[in-house]
């Protein structure tokens, strides 16, 4: 199995290299050379399996041979021990064909657990066998910061340094990356929004000399890594409706691309997803894109959504490389579009391939908080701000095949704003008692290359 790149001027690399590199030295996001298939025998067969033995089925094409089979097979496992509940990504019933697929059972109380301690598990073996050390440099809108930390905290040939958008996520969210005491851990709070976190964060992987001199590697869904272990959970759920003798479809509630477009890849292998619904906020630039055909910057608002406030979806990419036919060249001129003039223009054939397949909605604030309020009477579910938008939106495309909306985080990591919504208390879970007593470790940094990057370097020579 061969990973490429996006752009199409990186060198092919193996399942563990790809996950390793992160971003590649083109620029570009790595993605399988060809996304194998599994028969519809396969899939029947994963029917009443646990969530470990269907996750192994469905990633090890993937592996190559980076994992031996039981060496996989036991990475998994570790993974999903510390979850709370002992499916893993159990399903609700809302109401008629529609399931809600809760994502929040992890360490962190979010989807992004279930990708970042597979990849912990899968880190630290490899570099283990190689003898080798990595810093860890991530950006999060809130989530993904927290699951890195929880995975890679303590690690002794791993540092782990996350970027967050100061002021821009939510007191939970903040604190889960800035309380854990291991010396190996650094919360970055960067005065600028997610976008420019990130867009720091693929400066410092284009800045070659400072990657290979602190061995730089990425967590963040650029890696393919993270996209593949999200793949597991629409086959699960997909199996435990009836495929794949019966369809299902998927809302998900997204800002960076990465979840949906894991379903994009389940469809790929042979899943029968008939809908992929993107779900956006305010900052709906999914859904504009699909709309227009031109994907826009139009600037951040500050949401009671914050992990979905995003402009720059950057696994975009991947989807474009797809419906451009795989031209590098092509990918790279619309990325070089994006960076001088901050938009480009989808081509006909392509935005007509991608309303193939997606389909999109935005929600408002007042209607995410009507959602939080209108549905707890009517399922008993305490939704969190971002799984609201998902459930708006798929009762809006609701069908006659089972409609699966994914709820990405626990409610009690939005407090505020779910008792503004629904005058709901969400308690924190046993394991996070105490949080708001611990004392933080943070450092404020501005929204500059070089103060970044000499940080980093000050912190790892101490």
């Amino acid at each position: 199995m061969k990973y490429i790149s996006t752009r199409g001027q990186a060198p092919e690399l193996t399942f563990e290299e790809a996950m390793l590199t992160g971003l590649a030295r083109d620029g570009g996001l790595y993605v399988p050379e060809i996304v194998p298939t599994l028969t519809k025998d396969e899939i029947a067969e994963m029917a009443g399996l646990s969530y470990e033995d269907i996750a192994y089925r469905v990633m090890r094409p993937f592996v190559g041979e980076s994992f031996g089979d039981d060496e996989f097979r036991g990475l998994i496992k570790n993974a999903y021990a510390g979850f709370a509940h002992d499916a893993r990504a159990p399903l609700k019933q809302l109401g008629p064909n529609h399931f809600l697929l809760e994502l929040f059972h992890g360490p962190t109380l979010a989807f992004k657990d279930f990708a970042m301690q597979l990849i912990g598990q899968m880190f630290q073996a490899a570099l283990t066998k190689r003898g080798e050390r990595v810093v860890i440099v991530g950006a999060t809108s809130g989530d993904t910061g927290s699951a890195a930390i929880e995975a890679f905290k303590g690690l002794d040939n791993v540092d782990v340094f996350i970027m967050f958008p100061e002021g821009r996520v939510s007191d939970v969210q903040r604190r889960q990356m800035t309380t854990p005491p291991e010396s190996n851990v650094h919360a970055l709070a960067v005065k600028g929004d997610f976008d420019d976190c990130q867009a720091r964060l693929k400066d410092m992987f284009n800045d070659h000399d400072f990657r290979d001199e602190v061995g730089l590697a990425g967590v963040n869904s650029i890696n393919w890594g993270r996209v593949l272990a999200q793949v597991v959970y629409y086959f699960s759920s997909a199996v435990s409706l009836g495929a794949p003798h019966r369809e299902v479809s998927f809302t998900v509630p997204t800002g960076n691309f990465g979840d949906i477009f894991a379903g994009y890849i389940a469809r790929k292998m042979g899943l029968p997803i008939r809908d992929l619904v993107i779900a956006t906020n305010q900052n709906d630039i999914l859904h504009r894109t699909m709309e227009t055909g031109a994907y826009t910057k139009e600037g951040v608002t500050p949401s009671i959504s914050p992990s979905m406030d995003i402009q720059v979806s950057s696994n975009f990419e991947r989807v474009l490389f797809d419906v451009y036919g795989r031209d590098g060249a092509a990918i790279q001129q619309v990325m070089d579009d994006m960076s001088e003039k901050g938009s480009f223009t989808i081509s006909q054939g392509a935005i007509e391939t991608l309303r193939e397949e997606f389909k999109s909605g935005r929600v408002s604030e007042d209607e995410t908080s009507a959602t939080i309020k209108d549905m707890l009477p009517r399922s008993g579910e305490v939704l969190c701000p971002h799984s609201a938008i998902g459930v708006r939106i798929g009762e809006e495309h609701l069908s006659d095949v089972p409609m699966v909306t994914l709820a990405t985080a626990h409610p009690a990591k939005f407090p505020a704003a779910v008792k503004d919504a629904c005058g709901v208390d969400v308690g924190l879970p046993t394991h996070m008692e105490g949080l708001f007593e611990r004392d933080e470790r943070v450092t404020p940094v501005a929204n500059d290359l070089t103060a970044l990057t000499t940080l980093i370097r000050e912190r790892l020579n101490k």
